[in-house]
This record gives structure tokens, sequence and C-alpha cells, in this order.
């Protein structure tokens, strides 16, 4: 049993680096669809997740799938993760023609499914979610037959900011958890698993037939017992769709990884995320919060 290999034991943080074993060797794609979408997330002066926090799958989603995760609010967060490579520091001012510029891209890109997220803007009473809410309703006006899912942080705690997200009613609300609620004080800044777990309570409480989703980083110093802990604390809370993916390090000056898991082991939490009752579940070492969130919709969807 691939099982046997969660026993081996991982490389403590003194120890050297792992080197990337050859499954995560990344085939680039860099044809006119990928340079073309480039240009035009210049020309409108656009973020993407893809680029900011260094996504291994940007050339695949955007060489060959024409898809995108668009991050609105600028590309400053007021967080300092220890995973991420979104750069930290205090934010400029917000920008209330976005949401029409982004509304325009998906219409130009022609995308049947649009991810939206955000940098933490913990300088906002509101903690952006008026801009959220209004990027969804401009892609609504704009793109009608486009479904939308959003994944904003934990805007807080403050769960009025959640409601004005909710009452624009995107397709899918997205919020990750990230890690096990051991490593959640050293991997993630201002930001608790219990918190989490009660944003996406309160999500589905508040609309009860919008699919909820979150994501697991594997790779930190987790166990296969505190994975399975998780996937019941978000089962608990009346998550539908889950995605389980490899931690990579983007820089020295981040968190080093501990683990690499190996495609049987990813494909063995898949099916225990799915025996759990998750209604989709994408589990893969280059697997990110927004891999083939298209697919993710449907899925949603067709178990209502």
């Amino acid at each position: 049993m691939y099982i046997n290999e969660w026993s081996v034991k991982m490389m403590s943080t003194k120890e050297q680096h792992l080197r990337k074993p050859e499954w995560l060797k990344i085939k680039l794609n860099t044809n006119e669809h990928y340079t073309g979408l480039k240009k035009m997330m210049r020309e409108k002066q656009l973020h993407t997740v893809c680029e900011e926090a260094r996504c291994p799958n940007i050339h695949e989603c955007w060489a060959v799938r024409r898809t995108a995760t668009f991050m609105i609010l600028g590309d400053v967060c007021t967080r300092a993760c220890r995973f991420c490579a979104v750069k930290t520091g205090l934010p400029t001012e917000l920008d209330w023609q976005e949401p029409e510029r982004v509304a325009e891209s998906v219409r130009l890109m022609n995308l049947k499914h649009v991810v939206v997220t955000a940098v933490a803007r913990d300088d906002l009473k509101d903690g952006g979610a008026a801009v959220f809410a209004e990027t969804v309703r401009a892609i609504r006006r704009k793109n009608p037959l486009t479904t939308i899912e959003v994944l904003p942080s934990d805007m807080g705690g403050v769960y009025e900011n959640l409601r004005t997200l909710m009452v624009a009613r995107p397709d899918i609300l997205n919020h990750n958890i990230e890690t096990v609620r051991r490593l959640t004080p050293r991997v993630r800044a201002r930001a608790t698993y219990e918190r989490s777990l009660e944003f996406l309570r309160r999500a589905k409480e508040m609309q009860p037939d919008i699919p909820t989703k979150s994501s697991l980083m594997v790779g930190l110093g987790e166990t296969k017992e505190e994975i399975l802990e998780a996937m019941d604390d978000l089962r608990a809370v009346g998550v539908n769709i889950l995605t389980i993916g490899q931690y990579l390090q983007p820089t020295k000056k981040h968190l080093k990884v501990e683990k690499y898991y190996h495609p049987h082991e990813f494909m063995e939490l898949k099916e225990i995320a799915l025996m759990k009752g998750f209604s989709h579940c994408e589990s893969g070492p280059l697997v990110r919060s927004s891999y083939h969130a298209d697919e993710q919709v449907q899925s949603a969807k067709a178990a209502e």
C-alpha cells in the first residue's frame, strides 16, 4: 500500500533542501494565447494570482485552457504569510474602475468560468467586500453565462463583510484553510484555523445553495492524521469542494518544504476525500486552489 510512505521520516529544516522530484518538472508553453493574455492583463492594468503567487500551472492555464484567476484590490497584501509570494506592505487606494476592467477582460477572453481572488486588505473597514461584490456584479452584467468563483481572505472575521459578498451571489465561495490546525500559527499571518472554519460555516448559512470550497497545502510537516482531521473539520461546516496540492517554497525567505508527496499519495487523499462526502476533489502535486476550477463548478451543480 502507498500509505506506507506516510511513515517515512520528514527532513528537519536544519537539514539540506529536498530535491524536487521528477513529477514536479513543468513544461513551459509560451504560445500566442499565453503572450496575448499577458499583454491584455498589462494593458488593462490587472493583476493575476497566477503571476503574483508564482503558480506552477500558469502556462497550462493561460496557454492551453485560456483561464486565469484575477487578483483585485491591488497587488500588495497587508499580511505576510510564510508560504506566499505575494508582496506585503501598505496597499494603495481602492480602484473603483477595476470591476469593469475585470468584467471586460472576461468578455474579451470569452471565459466560461472565472475566479476572482484578492490580497488581504486589513486596512479597509469592509476588507474590500464592496469592490469584491461589485466585481461579481460587473462580470454578471457583461458575461451572463459565465460562472463566477470568489476566493476572499477571512475579511478579519467580520461577517457583515462576508454577507456583502454573498448577497452578490457568486457561483462558488472559496476560502482556503491552507494547512492543518497545528501548523496554522506558523504558516498563516493574522489568520486562525477556527476563524476560517467559521467563515466557511457562515457562508453556507447565508446562502445554503452556493457551494463552498477550500484548499490544503501539504509538505509543511503535517501528518496524515492531521490532514484527515482537516477534511473532517471542513465537512463539518458543509464544505463541498476540496483541493490538495504540494507546497513549493517560492523564495529562500519562505518556509522550507519538509516533504514531497508522491502522486500516489495524492490519489489516495482524493479517494478519502470523496469517501468523506466532498462532491469534488482535485488532488495532485501541482494542484492549486483554482486548478481546473471550471470543472469543479459543474461537479458541484451535478451533486445538488
